[in-house]
């Protein structure tokens, strides 16, 4: 069983954050603004397909 020393494990964290190679300020913005744009169009999309579902209910069984 391996020896757990809390000292090496957070010098191999240290290590291992260096290698990361974080996005820049812009590139955050950008991707974040073309998420929110992506929810949006995905929520009016369902919008329309459920009020459009919505619609042939009420013709097929009359309802409402």
């Amino acid at each position: 069983m391996a020896k757990l020393d809390p000292a090496q494990f957070v010098r191999e964290v240290r290590q291992e954050v260096s290698r990361v190679t974080w996005p820049s300020r812009k590139e955050t913005l950008v991707t974040t603004g073309l998420v929110l744009a992506m929810s949006a169009l995905a929520a009016i999309f369902f919008l329309v397909v459920d009020k459009l579902i919505q619609l042939a209910m009420r013709l097929v069984f009359g309802i409402g």
